[in-house]
């Protein structure tokens, strides 16, 4: 199979079931937003040499190509061939963040995204996934999507701040509070 087939020049690309669309559609960005979240994670995963966290994240990463070609795939389309996110896929991610805050310190201040390279590359992969959660949002109020997409995406974005958290706990990096700066023009 070769990489490339030429049928994108002109600005066109195919969902799941045939359909072209622009590649600037809503649903277009929306999964190629989780694609990128996918390879942030995988930057994370590169960067980090502690075997439990890489198999959560390698867990969220095959997570995530199920989301992409939920997203991929307009509702009605293939059903009988579409593996798709459900209500218990969201569940687990409440269950992994509960299990990891239980190695944190509560929050008692806003913390500035960084400490290790994996811990901010987590920090940056949250930020990518509530994009995702935005756009899949708005590509929601015009078209139908798996209901199940937009609250996985909100619990993962939670599990991505307390995984960088544990990133750093387990690197014996502390987390940066931030605080105003005074000084600073308001």
């Amino acid at each position: 199979m070769k990489i490339y087939t030429r049928t994108g020049d002109e600005g066109e690309t195919s969902l799941f079931g045939g359909k072209r669309v622009l590649k600037s559609s809503l649903r277009i960005h929306a999964y190629g937003t989780v694609d990128e979240l996918n390879a942030i994670i995988g930057v994370a995963i590169a960067s980090s040499d502690n075997e439990p966290l890489i198999a959560v994240l390698q867990q969220l990463q095959k997570e995530l190509f199920i989301v992409g070609a939920d997203l991929a795939t307009p509702l009605g389309v293939l059903e009988a061939k579409t593996v798709r996110i459900k209500q218990a896929d969201s569940e687990r991610l409440e269950q992994e963040i509960d299990l990891h805050e239980k190695e944190l310190e509560p929050l008692q201040y806003f913390i500035l995204p960084g400490g290790t390279h994996c811990a901010a590359s987590l920090h940056l992969a949250r930020t990518v996934c509530r994009r995702a959660e935005r756009e899949t949002f708005e590509l929601s109020k015009q078209e139908e999507v798996n209901k199940y997409v937009l609250p996985y995406l909100n619990r993962l974005s939670d599990l991505l701040f307390v995984l960088a958290r544990v990133a750093n706990v387990r690197a014996g990096q502390s987390d940066v509070p931030w605080h105003p700066d005074k000084s600073s023009p308001s």
